[in-house]
């Protein structure tokens, strides 16, 4: 929090000087001495200031942002703890704390949702540590919830996923289907949706959901020198698994439909 003070009041100061002459007048002008103090103070860390004061705070709290994510990077020495930072400050990692907590559209966390969710960013101890009823063994961090293949909370999310492609869909009136069968694959296996009518070149358009986890032992490797690695690798593999489709006539796909 104050690493923020400076760019903080520097930013409310800067976008209101022309409101602070016409209240003050002649008391006391733009030229405030708190103000250039603290302007002095940030340019002796960052650099000159412009000429002309930007007003906001984005511009003034970046550089120290940035620098504070960079000290507390360099502390970090074990691949859960800087896969976990990676994957915590990458782009659109926090979007869900920006959802208004409306009940009535389920958007709204329970007191005990947000405790785990802000406890897996800071990689937090959630739990004591157990043998889960799978056999394996569980840690303070409760990460193995993410990764087991026994626990119900994988499925939910799949398909709360999965619903969320379709309506979407169905918003922009484009009919779909859902778990489809006879997509001429061999393994019995099918992808979660496709498009009842053709999305591009005359062929359907299908999706599969994934739900990945940069601390599981498969990604943590890869997830500790990149952010969205794992996502990528599961995406990757995805278009493998499908990537017979794409040689399939239009007209085969459309016949199924």
């Amino acid at each position: 929090m104050s690493s923020l003070a400076i760019p903080a009041f520097v930013a409310s100061a800067a976008s209101t000087l022309s409101l602070q002459d016409d209240i003050l007048s002649d008391c006391a002008k733009s030229d405030s001495v708190f103000l250039l103090s603290y302007l002095s103070d940030w340019s002796t860390k960052f650099g000159d200031t412009p000429d002309v004061l930007p007003t906001k705070q984005p511009f003034w709290d970046r550089p120290g942002v940035l620098e504070d994510k960079a000290l507390v990077e360099a502390s970090l020495n074990s691949a859960q703890d800087l896969a976990s930072f990676l994957a915590a400050s990458s782009q659109h990692s926090g979007d869900w704390l920006f959802a208004l907590p409306i009940a009535s559209c389920g958007r709204r966390l329970d007191d005990e949702a947000v405790k785990v969710a802000v406890g897996l960013r800071l990689g937090l101890d959630l739990c004591v540590p157990h043998q889960c009823h799978c056999g394996s063994p569980v840690d303070a961090r409760g990460l193995h919830g993410f990764v087991c293949k026994s626990a119900p909370g994988r499925t939910a999310r799949h398909h709360a996923l999965n619903d969320l492609v379709a309506r979407s869909f169905a918003r922009a009136r484009v009919p779909v289907t859902k778990e489809p069968a006879g997509l001429l694959r061999t393994d019995g296996k099918r992808p979660d949706g496709v498009t009842l009518i053709p999305w591009e070149k005359g062929k359907s358009l299908c999706w599969d959901v994934t739900v990945t986890c940069p601390l599981a032992e498969s990604y943590i490797d890869r997830a500790a020198h990149e952010a969205g690695a794992a996502a990528e690798m599961a995406a990757s593999r995805k278009w493998e698994k499908y990537c017979m489709l794409t040689s399939v006539p239009a007209t085969s796909l459309n016949r199924l439909w």
